[in-house]
């Protein structure tokens, strides 16, 4: 038993280093080259955990030449359009300027029904809508609506536009992230004196505090019943 234990420990340190090392890049396109390597490590992860009389070093050795062969080809397909072709398919057009198109929707297998339902998830219900839809190689679906159809910008109606920042968690459950203020360019006083304007005293009265593309902070203290109330304060 103790044994098991040790090498469930030893090659869950293992592969988690192995995903690590592949990146969050290879794990977020997820092709069928990507899907095949994870699929490869997890069944040679389990083999020792299942025969104890296995040597431990063959399951790791097997699963490092993975990670070797992934990282080169990965690395090939960076500098070479036929190797990234290879490894992860290319797209496809299933709608072309409004058409549909039979052969790739064929090639492709995909129903009406299918396209229909992806489209329904992309918030466009009627096919009629929409200019180009793109099967991407790792089976996402790209689509483009027609001019006509497509949401109105600010830039488009002439509205005016300020400058937009990345919204930050701050305080969340009363732990406060430096790093997230850090980034927002200022310190605990500012924040203090912020929290202060909304009658709070102490990080843990704030169950939620979080500045959006706005330059707004908006703070959810702690409330009765677990119902926190919002409020916002001006970052400026």
């Amino acid at each position: 038993m103790l044994v098991i234990l040790i090498r469930t420990v030893i090659l869950y340190l293992l592969v988690l280093f192995v995903i690590r090392v592949m990146g969050k890049g290879e794990l977020s396109r997820m092709g069928p080259f990507e899907m095949i390597i994870l699929f490869m490590i997890a069944e040679l992860a389990a083999l020792p955990i299942e025969a104890p009389d296995m040597p431990l070093l063959n399951g790791a050795a097997a699963i490092l030449t993975l990670l070797f062969l992934e990282v080169s080809l990965s690395f090939l397909s960076t500098k070479s359009t036929k190797i990234y072709t290879l490894l992860n398919g290319k797209p496809s057009v299933l709608i072309d300027g409004g058409r549909i198109n039979e052969k790739e929707m064929k090639s492709q297998r995909i129903t009406i029904s299918d396209l229909m339902e992806q489209l329904r998830l992309k918030d466009q219900p009627s096919i009629a809508d929409v200019n180009y839809a793109i099967l991407e190689a790792n089976g996402e679906l790209s689509v483009i609506p027609k001019p006509e159809k497509a949401a109105a910008t600010r830039s488009d109606i002439g509205a005016p536009v300020s400058p937009e920042t990345m919204p930050l968690v701050l305080i969340s459950d009363g732990t406060l992230y430096k790093n997230s203020l850090r980034m927002l360019g200022k310190d605990e006083n500012f924040l203090k004196q912020k929290l202060s304007k909304a009658n709070i005293k102490e990080y843990s009265e704030v169950f939620l505090c979080f500045s959006d593309e706005n330059s707004r902070l908006h703070i959810y203290p702690k409330g009765k019943n677990g119902n926190p109330l919002k409020k916002e304060v001006n970052l400026q």
